[in-house]
């Protein structure tokens, strides 16, 4: 597995480091996002949807589990937050199957509550913020 890492010094380069990351994997539909609470995943999430064209307001699913967002083209993108989840088996209830296998876009916050539904061959993108100074 190839380790990129891309650093961003504030909020104004992440549409930059979405359009570099979508670049990188063309054929990959789920992307895995972790990091600490207040990290930026959904921020950065919001940016993975501007370059996808997503024509919604993006807003973090965490009480709904996930969020269906559609782009200027029609398609569908797929944004789930599982921190609120008790076990991997409340996604078995709202068909994840269909979701994750649809050959949709599908971004994955906290995906570690569920690991093992999650498909393999998912992109892993790990968020961390650097201490002042670093």
């Amino acid at each position: 597995m190839a380790i990129t890492e891309i650093r961003c010094k504030n909020t104004e380069g992440l549409d930059r480091i979405a359009k570099e990351l979508i670049g990188l994997y063309p054929g990959k539909r789920i992307f895995v996002l972790t990091g600490p609470m207040g990290s930026g995943k959904t921020t950065f999430i919001q940016a993975l949807c501007r370059q996808l064209q997503v024509v919604d307001t993006v807003n973090s699913p965490t009480f709904s589990i996930v969020n269906e967002y559609l782009t200027k083209e029609g398609k569908s993108v797929y944004h789930f937050d599982l921190y609120r989840i008790r076990k991997a088996e409340e996604l078995l209830d709202i068909g994840y199957e269909d979701y994750f296998y649809s050959g949709d876009y599908c971004f994955i916050e906290w995906p570690e509550l569920a690991a093992d539904l999650i498909p393999d061959d998912s992109v892993s993108v790990s968020i961390k913020v650097d201490e002042p100074g670093q």
